[in-house]
């Protein structure tokens, strides 16, 4: 990835609650000398630095992957913008379009994990963590054992051991204090996900003016 020093970001707790809040990962593995890309939720644990998750037993992705090591994208909020949000833009026009965005990639190696006690623990915490904020959450053990067993008998596990995370927060802070502000009241003004987005660049207005 580029990965310009004024874009990086080295803080563990924002890389850690981007995986969180979007888990749902761009896995790219090596399959055969081709890239592959596989779209797979996965669940980070900040203490031992692993993300955890499952696919399909019929996916090659857990044959073709195992000990490999392997890259997953983490992407959080994104949005377009525009030039006409700078205010520099009354006074030089020398601006252009741009797309903010945010994303983490996290370099590991994958390992394989295919026994039931592991899954059946894996997709019972990943249940309990998405269902927690419903009314009436559902549950693993709600399903009929011998159909959980079943269902477990058709996916595979995956870890992958962390060695490297870079962080990408690309929120404008290239440009002056003015346009900064600038993007955020634009973004501000859009859907929901250009609003979080919002949010970032706002908070990072007290950056250095035009880093290079």
């Amino acid at each position: 990835m580029y990965l310009p020093a004024h874009f990086a970001q080295e803080d563990p707790a924002l890389l850690h609650a981007l995986m969180r809040d979007h888990p749902l990962a761009t896995l790219v593995t090596l399959q055969g000398g081709e890239p592959m890309a596989d779209h797979v939720p996965l669940s980070f644990d900040a203490d031992t630095q692993t993300l955890r998750g499952h696919v399909a037993r019929a996916n090659p992705l857990w044959r073709a992957a195992a000990g490999q090591p392997v890259l997953a994208v983490f992407c959080g909020p994104q949005a377009y913008v525009s030039p006409s949000w700078y205010p520099s833009k009354a006074s030089t026009h020398k601006v252009v379009p741009t797309w903010n965005y945010t994303v983490v990639h996290a370099h590991g190696r994958l390992r394989v994990v295919e026994e039931a006690p592991w899954l059946h623990a894996l997709v019972s915490g990943l249940t309990q963590q998405h269902e927690a904020a419903r009314p009436q959450p559902w549950a693993v053990s709600d399903a009929p054992p011998d159909y959980v067993q079943q269902m477990l008998g058709a996916i595979v596990g995956i870890e992958i051991g962390v060695d490297k995370l870079l962080g990408k927060w690309k929120i404008s802070q290239n440009r002056s204090a003015a346009d900064r502000e600038g993007v955020a009241v634009g973004l501000a003004a859009g859907p929901a996900e250009a609003r979080a987005l919002a949010g970032l660049v706002h908070a990072g207005n007290t950056h250095e003016e035009n880093p290079k």
